[in-house]
């Protein structure tokens, strides 16, 4: 029997053992790809003092261990190739690393427009996933973590895999369409690091250094590292009085509102799709049940399915003839459900949806795909349906003074640095090519504040990798919401103006996608077009081609009488519309800023605008809303314009 002092021995033994062995970085792993033509930094851990051995293209490098059990060294630039073997020695320890690739690395950050998989989308590009077969096309995907304290050293997982086959799924749909060109130009390797997450807003991607000069954040930040008053919020919440929510009428009866002995009473008619709020509904969130009886030719009978229910605000239960067929838990996803083969029969077929809402206007999203589908049948699933409330929330409030909410504290990942300590730092040693950044929603309610946060992000992250100026490619917002008729002003043509105006920082490029977006999805289903506009921008200043790389910009404008001249960089061959009509989405202004419609004509290299209500113009705008209805100013290119306005407060 083992004593007590043996046993202690024994386990301190065993935790020495674990940190003297030789261990890698994730990044540094298996199908890695190592950035081309630049000096590359290989680390990792082992015992303090321990000799360490890489062998690689035929070299060897040496590197000892410091006192905290880190070795790093340095290897020449090399040009693109491979497949390669890395050995690595430490003391008994061994390690081999295959299937390594030399050629461009890029690092693909922002929220969930950056985030959307391939397999997201994967009806709009079936055809895209099912013809992957690109071995030298890999991503490393960064997992969704947070960490207040303090940078990290290491992600706790990740694998570099190849855009073949069924792999490519995952893929960032955005990161591999850019990552998809450039291959298919350059014929080089090329690796894509993704860390993003849906939601977040861009403080929390800086590092705390690349807040100096901000008090506030800094602040902030010096908060949160306190785990007691972190935790406190958290116990707060987990304290805070919660009413329990009333009983969903569809479920707490003797027969469930879904199931096939169910007989409806009470049902009201209602539109598919459609919001309830637009429909009699006012101010309800809660539990909206809908049901429908659609008939099926039996040709569908009991053959497997497919449903498209659009998109559903909040959350939604699928069932047919009293079975589940799918579920979602939040708003965004499209509704793309596959229904087994014994669920279908000929005729009648009830069709129950459970909908939860929590804010907003609740209900199906328009504009979007609605049908049942099997083989050669499709069955229309848009018109009248029944509707009945199951519950109805009582309002809860949400104020904090802590910056949390009382019911769910601190949101971590919507803090500063808490991002960037644990999905970027431990990258910021591997060397890349450059940036590709597609965040802004989260920060749209504010957007006065994000042309300071993107200059800070940018000159942080070069600071961090010590490559000099990278190439930053970013995508300015798309379209999005409602389309307004009337010139207005809009939160997120501000942050598009912000966006714009950090093209002053050296060595950056803009997309712009406001010709690419969704009045009715904060995730348009184009994230083709945007990947490869981010490679157009990536050709000139990461390869150095002579391209136009993006659509018009505002340069200056000029008044002459009742008209303004309005002149652009970026105008290529010559500027054009999209629909050979004028040009749409000008709007003019004199001194009181009270903005009209105008007339437009392209004038060569300039578009000259007026308005007969405004005889002394002073300011114009273009494309100035959320979603403006017909942005149609593009270059020969087919690049579209971005918005823009003259009178800047």
């Amino acid at each position: 029997m083992i004593n007590r002092f043996a046993l202690c021995w024994l386990l301190l033994m065993t935790s020495l053992t674990a940190q003297a062995q030789l261990r890698l970085p994730r990044l540094i792993s298996n199908g890695m790809v190592l950035q081309r033509n630049t000096p590359l930094t290989i680390w990792g851990w082992a015992q303090a003092g321990e000799k360490i051995t890489v062998r690689f293209t035929g070299k060897t490098y040496k590197a000892t261990t410091d006192n905290a059990g880190i070795w790093r060294l340095t290897l020449p630039p090399m040009p693109a190739g491979g497949p390669f073997s890395m050995a690595i020695t430490g003391g008994a320890s061994r390690l081999t690393l295959t299937y390594i690739l030399l050629g461009d690395v890029w690092f693909c950050s922002g929220q969930s427009n950056m985030v959307h998989q391939m397999n997201i989308h994967d009806v709009t590009y079936a055809g895209d996933i099912a013809e992957a077969n690109y071995p030298q096309i890999r991503q490393f995907w960064v997992p969704t973590l947070t960490n207040l304290q303090g940078p990290v050293t290491d992600f706790p997982q990740g694998e570099w895999k190849a855009a073949v086959g069924e792999n490519v799924r995952p893929f960032s749909a955005v990161a591999y369409f850019f990552a998809k060109k450039l291959y298919q130009r350059y014929k080089v390797p090329i690796g894509i690091i993704n860390a993003s997450v849906g939601g977040t807003p861009i403080e929390a991607w800086m590092s705390e250094e690349g807040f100096t000069g901000m008090p506030v954040q800094q602040t902030l930040i010096d908060k949160n590292k306190d785990t007691a008053y972190v935790n406190s919020l958290s116990r707060r919440a987990a304290a805070a009085p919660r009413p329990a929510p009333p009983a969903d009428l569809g479920l707490a009866g003797a027969v469930n509102w879904y199931a096939p002995a169910y007989t409806p009473k009470g049902w009201r008619n209602i539109n598919v799709p459609g919001y309830w709020e637009d429909q009699g509904v006012k101010d309800l969130n809660g539990v909206v049940w809908y049901r429908r009886e659609v008939q099926l030719p039996a040709s569908m009978a009991g053959r497997a399915a497919g449903v498209f229910l659009g998109r559903i605000v909040d959350a939604d239960e699928l069932y047919i003839n009293g079975k589940p067929v799918g579920r979602t838990t939040y708003q965004y996803p499209q509704r793309r459900y596959k229904v087994p083969a014994d669920v279908l029969k000929p005729g009648r077929n009830v069709f129950v949806v459970r909908v939860t809402n929590t804010a907003g206007k609740g209900g199906f999203v328009p504009d979007k795909p609605y049908c049942i589908f099997a083989g050669a049948d499709t069955v229309d699933l848009k018109g009248t349906w029944q509707y009945k409330v199951g519950t109805a929330f009582r309002p809860v409030s949400r104020a904090n003074p802590d910056g949390g909410s009382p019911a769910v504290g601190i949101s971590a990942q919507n803090q500063p640095t808490a991002l960037y300590n644990a999905m970027v730092a431990p990258a910021i040693d591997y060397a890349i090519k450059g940036f590709c950044w597609y965040q802004g929603e989260s920060n749209a309610g504010r957007p006065q504040e994000y042309e300071p946060l993107q200059r800070a992000l940018i000159r942080d992250w070069r600071r961090q990798w010590k490559q000099g100026d990278l190439p930053f490619l970013y995508v300015q917002l798309p379209g999005f919401m409602d389309y307004n008729y009337l010139p207005s002003e809009s939160s997120w043509a501000v942050l598009r103006e912000a966006q714009r105006n950090a093209l002053s920082v050296p060595n950056t490029a803009m997309v712009v996608a406001i010709d690419l977006g969704e009045w009715n999805d904060i995730h348009p289903d184009n994230k083709k077009d945007v990947g490869e506009r981010l490679a157009l921008a990536a050709l000139k200043l990461a390869y150095h081609e002579n391209v136009v790389y993006s659509g018009p910009l505002y340069q200056s404008a000029t008044i002459d009488g009742n008209r303004i001249i309005i002149s652009f960089d970026h105008v290529g061959s010559g500027l054009v519309t999209s629909d050979g009509e004028a040009p749409g989405e000008f709007a003019i202004a004199g001194s009181d800023k009270k903005f009209v419609w105008a007339k437009a004509r392209i004038d060569g290299g300039t578009v000259v605008v007026w308005s007969d209500e405004v005889p002394s113009p002073r300011y114009v705008r273009y494309a100035w809303a959320d979603n403006p209805v017909n942005p149609n100013l593009y270059n020969k290119e087919g690049l579209p314009a971005s918005p823009f306005r003259t009178d800047t407060p």
